[in-house]
């Protein structure tokens, strides 16, 4: 039997930096552990460079509408998409937060905030690229709603199947689980 969940998602950044993919490997790793998920992906006018993020909603009950108001989870990579985001966070919701991109980050007493250093993480790994990973392994940490064994295998089902690239991807989720479980 499911345990009842209902998580809300909101992963945000500049185009570039795997907002899509983000969102993408989360609702898989949902639909892999049997929940209900939507995800609807922001692109607009967001290219590389612009703004960007996507709506993940997990659930074990059916899902009425994609669109996100007030997110249970925000992801955010750098500010102006911490600047759009952090009031909309459910009080005792989780803000992670990239602060290799974002140098300040404003008090809100009513959520959970956990500042990591995505980018920097991801360069010391060998690939700016990876900081979404990251994050998502941080955030599988955080919630403890997903298996990191289940966010593995998604990985290789939202991934091209190059093997370099999918290892590099999983070593950077497992960097930010251990990272958080090490704080």
């Amino acid at each position: 039997m499911k345990r009842s969940m209902h998580e809300e998602i909101v992963c945000a950044g500049f185009g570039g930096q795997g907002i899509m993919l983000m969102g993408k490997l989360l609702a898989e790793v949902g639909m892999k552990e049997g929940h209900n998920v939507t995800w609807l992906p922001s692109y607009g006018a967001e290219v590389r460079g612009g703004t960007a993020h996507s709506m993940v909603h997990i659930s074990c009950e059916e899902i009425a509408s994609p669109t996100i108001s007030t997110p249970t989870t925000c992801i955010i990579m750098n500010k102006p998409s911490l600047v759009k985001f952090i009031h909309r966070v459910k009080r005792s919701g989780l803000l992670i937060v990239n602060t290799s991109m974002v140098d300040k980050i404003l008090e809100e007493k009513s959520i959970k905030i956990a500042g990591i250093p995505l980018t920097r993480l991801a360069t010391e790994l060998g690939n700016v690229k990876v900081a979404n990973m990251i994050a998502v392994g941080a955030f599988i940490r955080l919630k403890s709603i997903f298996s990191l064994e289940n966010a593995m295998e998604a990985l290789n089902r939202v991934l091209p199947s190059k093997e370099n690239i999918v290892n590099l991807n999983k070593k950077a989720v497992k960097l930010g689980y251990d990272f958080v479980s090490e704080k």
